[in-house]
């Protein structure tokens, strides 16, 4: 036989021997049994993500109208808290390496999620606001079990959720429940790696496997870098999302930090100072206008009621200056009756030549001067009773006049110094204002350079 035909037998023998090892391969049930268990682990892998993106849309929806119907900061503040950490530990779970430990671990946020909001949000802080929010998450711990129908037992199902109560029951004051994880709080019971299937243990034992150990190591190599390309590709693509929801935190922390609200309180104290001076502008013209009538009806009334008593007294006066001149009148008269009276009875002197004789002694004469005696002396007792009731009248409504004077003079200045008050402290406050607000922007320029 010819080179060439042992050459081609050769050929024929192998491509035989190599059908027959695939087809056998292909026959073999462990094989195959093992490329299907890759097969529904790579399907819980994508329904582990797809349902991550599902209850985070939907937590966070739920939260924000929650949300709006807040007032305090503060549980603003704890609202995005819960929805930041709930949508990264969904996302991390997503993106984990075993999609049945991926599976598990997102029934457990699920279940221990809904506690937490059953316990401290609905019988807790918040009451009958929080019933949506507690609703929505009932319906998303329903559909995170059906995520291991194909993976766990009945039985396993059972341990598990037996499991789940069991750390609630010694943990129910934690809030934090994000991060737990299915592997984290089942050794925490005790439980051991390895065990019979069918017992409490055999949880652990399925997240132990690999959907990659049948695989050609070259070939298994191959896959595990896809699979890792696929979850950054995953994370990075919800990474926007978990930015925004940090930031949004971030502005409520500012909200609740005692230097921002101090900040924010200066700012409407030097609004509110800001439109009191405005008004203050505008209400001036109109103030001093109103003063300055006020203060000129005061003074119109003032007079207008003196104005009688004035005239009374002025009148009384008058009367008061006509006797007294009646009384002069009468005292004059009765002088020069007194002069004539002196005259007769004066003696004569002995020089010169003799006069001619006077008149002869009247009895009248005496009786004239009486009576203009007793006449003045009437007119002088009405002039002093007159006096003495015109000067008190006139001494007390010139004293009231005074005080009234007084009284719209004094009431002008403080006015007018209240209001040089009112602008000087505007404007200090104003500067203070000013001079801490340039303070608090200059330090974080300071620290920035």
């Amino acid at each position: 036989m010819s080179f060439t035909l042992r050459l081609v037998a050769c050929g024929v023998a192998l491509a035989v021997v190599i059908c027959g090892c695939q087809t056998i391969e292909r026959v073999d049930p462990r094989k195959r049994a093992a490329e299907e268990r890759t097969q529904q682990l790579q399907r819980v892998q994508l329904e582990v993500m797809r349902f991550a993106d599902e209850y985070v849309g939907r937590s966070r929806e739920v939260v924000y109208q929650f949300q709006s119907g807040l007032t305090s900061p503060e549980e603003r503040l704890a609202a995005q808290n819960w929805i930041v950490q709930q949508a990264s530990s969904a996302y991390t779970i997503a993106s984990g390496a075993n999609p049945v430990s991926n599976a598990l671990d997102m029934v457990v946020l699920a279940s221990l999620s809904r506690m937490v909001i059953d316990d401290e949000w609905v019988h807790g802080e918040y009451g009958e606001r929080a019933r949506a929010v507690q609703q929505t998450q009932q319906a998303l711990e329903s559909e995170a079990w059906q995520l291991v129908d194909g993976i766990l037992t009945p039985e396993q199902r059972g341990k598990l959720r037996e499991l789940v109560m069991q750390w609630r029951a010694q943990h129910p004051k934690v809030k934090a429940v994000a991060y737990i994880h299915f592997r984290d709080f089942a050794e925490s019971f005790g439980i051991p790696e390895t065990a019979a299937a069918g017992g409490s243990s055999s949880l652990l034992s399925i997240v132990g496997i690999d959907p990659l150990s049948n695989l050609d190591p070259a070939v298994k190599e191959i896959a595990q870098t896809r699979q890792l390309a696929e979850r950054a590709i995953y994370y990075m693509q919800r990474t926007p999302d978990l930015l925004d929801m940090q930031v949004g935190r971030l502005t409520y922390q500012f909200a609740v930090m005692p230097e921002n609200r101090s900040l924010l309180a200066s700012v409407d104290r030097v609004s509110l100072i800001g439109s009191a001076s405005d008004r203050l502008v505008d209400d001036l013209p109109r103030l001093l206008e109103r003063e300055r009538s006020a203060l000129v009806a005061q003074l119109t009334a003032a007079l207008n009621s003196q104005s009688a008593t004035l005239g009374t007294l002025a009148g009384q006066l008058r009367t008061a200056l006509q006797a007294g001149t009646d009384t002069a009148t009468a005292v004059n008269g009765a002088l020069q009756t007194f002069e004539r009276i002196s005259g007769q009875f004066a003696p004569k002197p002995d020089s010169g030549p003799p006069k001619p004789p006077g008149p002869p002694f009247d009895i009248r004469h005496y009786t004239e001067m009486l009576a203009q005696a007793a006449a003045t002396a009437r007119e002088l007792e009405t002039l002093a009773q007159r006096s003495d009731v015109l000067a008190p009248a006139l001494r007390s409504a010139t004293q009231d006049a005074g005080a009234q004077v007084r009284g719209i003079i004094d009431r002008l200045f403080v006015l007018l110094v209240l209001l040089v008050l009112v602008i000087a402290a505007a404007a200090l406050l104003a500067a203070l204002a000013y001079r801490r607000l340039s303070a608090r922007f200059e330090r974080p320029a300071a620290r920035a350079l």
